[in-house]
């Protein structure tokens, strides 16, 4: 047991982590407190950088500093499209309410992203009217970013939104589909899996089917074959505890065509590692990925 999963016999691992850049390069805010009901907009830190994340600017930067994928967030609209947006209604960062399903993708265009963040409790909102016409299409994001790797969540439950989502898909060709991975609810996520059995897709029922036997029998070397072309998001809290962790886990994976990400914390509230204080944390030579909501801070130490 000890010899399968040490890392005395492990092949050496000397390549740089996979830096993810969480919903592009964004502002970020305080997790003190927070629920699944926080206007995150409205706590907001002091702003160090002029981008509104899940917009094609912020994307941009996030690449431009060191990004090897990023993430955005995508809601259904009225008229048949996906806005790139994260909330699960417009209250909260835009300037009028419900939600993206209630609008067409031209009246989305017309909204000001950036019109509910304040650092002072609402004394300021430093990007009022600065974030108008900055909500995208997914059709816009992947036809501005032609060859970069992108991490889509689909936000509900809804099998409807992953029949969607493939539709839009299967129209890449197969180079820029393998650039492609897809994670959020269970039902979305089997649903497009049927319809794109190659695409790496990852939610909740992927992530136990694949970990739980890995638990059991990982200690023997043996990989699941439901660990096998899909993506793990494994909080820092539980990593330790994977059998062979981390060279000879991610060599593991690695061999089944299998991407890992490791999520700062316990993984609840997409906490990233987002300065070079968090990234001593990291196991030593960690060439895994890495989440973070600062790409900015974080690819210097790497790139």
């Amino acid at each position: 047991m000890f010899l399968n999963n040490s890392s005395i016999f492990t092949k050496d691992r000397d390549a740089d982590p996979l830096l993810l850049a969480h919903r592009g390069l964004g502002q970020t805010f305080s997790m003190e407190g927070i629920t699944g009901n926080t206007c995150t907009a409205e706590r907001i830190h002091p702003p160090e950088h002029p981008y509104l994340e899940n917009s094609i600017p912020s994307m941009e930067a996030a690449f431009e500093n060191g990004a090897d994928v990023v993430e955005l967030d995508i809601k259904p609209t009225k008229d048949g499209q996906f806005a790139v947006f994260h909330d699960w209604t417009l209250d909260c960062r835009t300037n009028t309410e419900g939600t993206t399903k209630e609008y067409t993708m031209a009246e989305l265009k017309q909204l000001d992203i950036g019109y509910g963040y304040t650092a002072d409790n609402g004394q300021t909102y430093p990007f009022r009217g600065k974030g108008v016409g900055l909500m995208p299409s997914l059709d816009e994001v992947l036809t501005h970013f032609l060859d970069e790797s992108l991490l889509i969540h689909i936000k509900s439950d809804d099998p409807e939104e992953g029949r969607q989502l493939a539709e839009v898909l299967a129209k890449l060709p197969e180079k820029r589909l393998n650039q492609m991975t897809v994670y959020g609810g269970d039902q979305p996520i089997a649903t497009i899996k049927e319809e794109l059995p190659d695409l790496r897709v990852m939610s909740k029922a992927t992530l136990k089917s694949c970990l739980l036997p890995y638990f059991a029998v990982g200690w023997t070397g043996y990989i699941p074959t439901s660990c096998e072309k899909t993506q793990l998001h494994i909080p820092e809290k539980f990593a330790p505890w994977l059998w062979g962790w981390s060279e000879k886990f991610l060599n593991r994976m690695d061999s089944v065509g299998t991407r890992v990400i490791l999520v700062a914390g316990d993984g609840g509230w997409s906490e990233g590692f987002d300065n070079p204080n968090d990234l001593k944390r990291l196991p030593s030579n960690y060439s895994g990925g890495i989440w973070t909501n600062r790409i900015d801070t974080i690819a210097p130490t790497f790139k």
